[in-house]
């Protein structure tokens, strides 16, 4: 085992949380145990993890960046070390200190400060995805002392504009009428808000994938669709496939190449009941749902830095797999056993059938181990 990828140091950089152990776990699987800057939140488990070659605990972003800065800022520009993220919060930070860290680190960017941030706005990169060729559902950016737009399509739902300008879910409502609306608009803590149209879905999609040289290369190695819904929620039980929808990767392509990103993320679609496809939005990091990669034979956090390092992306690192389910244990057994929607017995089966887990692996245990311990508060 090594900490780097031919001589490069390999971090993952989050706010702690399940997400950040998919990282480490992709490198570690592969021979490299990365360093760790853990950003504190209300509970630990990614910290507790066989794979990491040196932990470091912070208490905010900010606190993390220096101590990145000070402890890995000094390497030879033929050794830069990799960092990665897996959350909103470290991914737009950095990017608007990019102009900082640039010659000092390879991370997640798009060639410019505030490049990232600007297509992490929802109306920006859906207004992009739109002119790249796919159906987006009517929306309206409006402050929280606006009048309402004229000719709203009820029902709609409400959405922070930016993963970082609000509380993010808790900004989340589905009204009914205007009422409803005014109500939804005094609790949001975000001020900028998205209005659209709020559509009866019958499935969500999403991608994971990568890109390398500023989006000139792109690989998407899993897409995923929702066993059940939860209105205004994830889902966390999936069935995960191969991507093979060769127009929808051209369309994806040609936006990640305008907007010039480099790194890991995500792409989430809605799936109306007649079974139009509408581009929801993308997320500029590695997501909770990337470990669908490792067990497809891909793993996202390693094939990233490997592009990087090559120069390219290997058409041997394209792997055909068999459909298979992923389930984020501890929300799915409360949302389906706490929930009444299933017997214990049945989750349990379930639980034995998934063949990709986002917390347990019984070859590092430590993290399903401090969830047993701290149930509660994974909950």
């Amino acid at each position: 085992m090594t900490d780097n990828y031919k001589g490069h140091l390999c971090i993952v950089f989050a706010l702690e949380h399940y997400n950040p152990l998919g990282q480490i776990r992709s490198l570690g699987k592969m021979g490299i145990c990365p360093v760790y800057i853990s950003v504190k939140r209300r509970y630990e488990v990614a910290t507790k993890s066989k794979y990491i070659s040196k932990l470091h605990k912070v208490d905010s972003v900010e606190e993390g960046y220096e101590l990145l800065m000070r402890e890995y800022g000094h390497f030879e520009k033929s050794n830069l070390p990799y960092v990665i993220f897996s959350d909103d919060k470290s991914v737009g930070f950095f990017d608007l200190h990019y102009d900082e860290w640039k010659d000092k680190f390879i991370a997640f960017n798009a060639g410019k400060a505030g490049r990232i941030n600007e297509f992490m706005d929802k109306y920006n990169i859906q207004q992009l995805a739109k002119k790249h060729g796919f159906k987006v559902l009517d929306s309206y950016v409006i402050t929280k002392d606006d009048a309402l737009p004229e000719n709203l399509w009820y029902p709609v739902i409400t959405k922070d504009i930016s993963p970082n300008s609000g509380n993010w879910k808790s900004d989340v409502f589905i009204c009914q009428d205007e009422t409803e609306l005014k109500a939804a608009i005094e609790q949001i803590v975000s001020p900028q808000i998205m209005i659209q149209h709020f559509v009866d879905k019958k499935n969500e999609m999403a991608l994971e994938g990568y890109t390398i040289n500023h989006g000139n290369q792109m690989q998407i190695v899993t897409q995923m669709t929702w066993k059940y819904l939860i209105q205004g929620y994830y889902s966390p039980y999936h069935d995960v496939t191969m991507f093979r929808d060769e127009d929808m990767e051209r369309k994806l392509h040609s936006m990640f190449k305008e907007i010039g990103f480099e790194g890991i993320f995500e792409v989430e679609f809605l799936i109306d009941k007649d079974g139009t496809m509408y581009f929801m939005e993308t997320n500029f990091r590695a997501s909770a749902w990337n470990p669908t990669g490792l067990v497809a034979g891909m793993p996202l956090a390693y094939l990233w830095v490997k592009g990087m390092t090559e120069g390219y992306i290997d058409a041997s690192d394209r792997k055909e797999f068999e459909d298979f389910t992923s389930m984020s244990e501890v929300i799915d057994y409360g949302k389906r056993v706490d929930g009444g929607m299933v017997t214990l017995a049945q989750w349990l089966r379930d639980f034995k059938e998934a063949k990709c887990l986002y917390i347990y692996d019984r070859e590092d245990i430590g993290p399903w181990q401090e969830v047993i311990e701290n149930w509660e508060k994974f909950k």
